[in-house]
């Protein structure tokens, strides 16, 4: 499929969704159950306005989510308290599936979500949207219920910055327009038609979702859309326009360690496909150069740059769908959660 093309049947604006009572409709036809998981650390001024948003719409006037979560690398303020407070069941990340441990970062997040949600179709959201709106949700959703060949759908936006006390109406996303997207067009120019490669808005089927890796940090979106595209193709992937995200901006300091991370999954998909070869280990160690006054120097920090498995190969995963399918629906879907060989 040619990127053109794709761009022009695989790109679609939230309104072609927003008829929810269609979406319940073909929820039910389709039989299947759609959950909903916030990845959150330290979100107490965003996360009870976003649960209560999407589930009065969501789930108490239309019923297209079966389940609201919030899935949490350890807060020290009160997020949890008020997720609970909003109706959101809350989890640990640190209580679930403790013998793999736990790594704080968002692809943790997700990745032990998939693990505790049920639902056939999963769509996570950032906990850090200060302009909330049902299309978050519905957007993505809405895609995969109409078209039954998506496999994965991210959303896109434009990204307001805010510089100070002035705020430009587009700019954010800066780590995409500086280093995501050159890459993309050097190594995988087929991806090259996504506005927001790195957005925190997407949905998928589990069965695509289950059978990939996810990375611990910042490189889980860039990860996800890389081996999600090797493995249904660009014809199985969509993008849906949202209008606009607000959200806290980052600091510059911040974004170099997101771009750090972000590079180290790049390199690891690239060395998976042979373009590129190291003659030495990629060091996990980033060097940032710092002022204090006169003085000039480096401070050193570590990443845990690792990846979890595919959920799939998990037995303990693989156990607990078996149990789910078995009472939602008999043994006739059995044999995909066998062990495989």
């Amino acid at each position: 499929m040619k990127i053109d093309e794709w761009i022009e049947t695989n790109t679609y604006h939230h309104s072609s969704f927003s008829n929810i009572s269609r979406l319940v409709e073909l929820k039910k036809k389709k039989n299947l159950r759609i959950s909903l998981a916030f990845p959150t650390l330290n979100e107490e001024e965003t996360i009870a306005e976003e649960i209560n948003v999407i589930k009065r719409k969501l789930q108490m006037e239309y019923p297209l989510l079966d389940e609201i979560v919030v899935m949490d690398s350890g807060s020290t303020d009160k997020t949890r308290q008020f997720a609970r407070e909003a109706g959101a069941r809350v989890y640990l990340t640190d209580d679930c599936l403790p013998e793999f441990g736990s790594i704080t970062g968002k692809g943790e997040n997700l990745w032990k979500s998939l693990y505790v949600l049920e639902g056939d179709i999963i769509v996570w959201i950032d906990a850090d949207i200060k302009n909330i709106h049902p299309k978050f949700v519905y957007g993505t959703v809405g895609a995969l219920l109409e078209y039954d060949h998506l496999k994965y759908v991210k959303a896109f936006y434009e990204r307001p910055l805010v510089l100070g006390k002035r705020t430009r109406s587009s700019g954010g996303g800066r780590v995409t327009e500086i280093l995501v997207r050159p890459l993309l067009a050097n190594f995988y120019p087929e991806l090259c038609g996504f506005m927001q490669p790195l957005s925190g808005e997407y949905a998928g089927r589990r069965e695509i979702l289950e059978a990939v890796p996810f990375r611990v940090g910042y490189g889980v979106e860039i990860g996800l859309l890389i081996d999600i595209y090797e493995k249904c193709g660009l014809k199985g992937l969509a993008q849906v326009d949202l209008d606009r995200r607000v959200h806290k901006n980052q600091r510059l300091d911040a974004l170099g360690r997101m771009s750090f991370t972000i590079l180290h999954t790049f390199f690891s998909r690239l060395q998976r496909r042979d373009l590129v070869g190291f003659k030495k280990v990629i060091s996990n160690e980033f060097e940032l150069v710092k002022r204090r006054g006169e003085d000039i120097f480096l401070k050193k920090e570590r990443f845990t740059l690792i990846e979890r498995p595919p959920m799939i190969t998990v037995e303990q995963y693989r156990r607990k769908r078996r149990n789910i399918e078995e009472n939602n629906f008999g043994a006739a879907r059995r044999d995909r959660l066998e062990p495989r060989k």
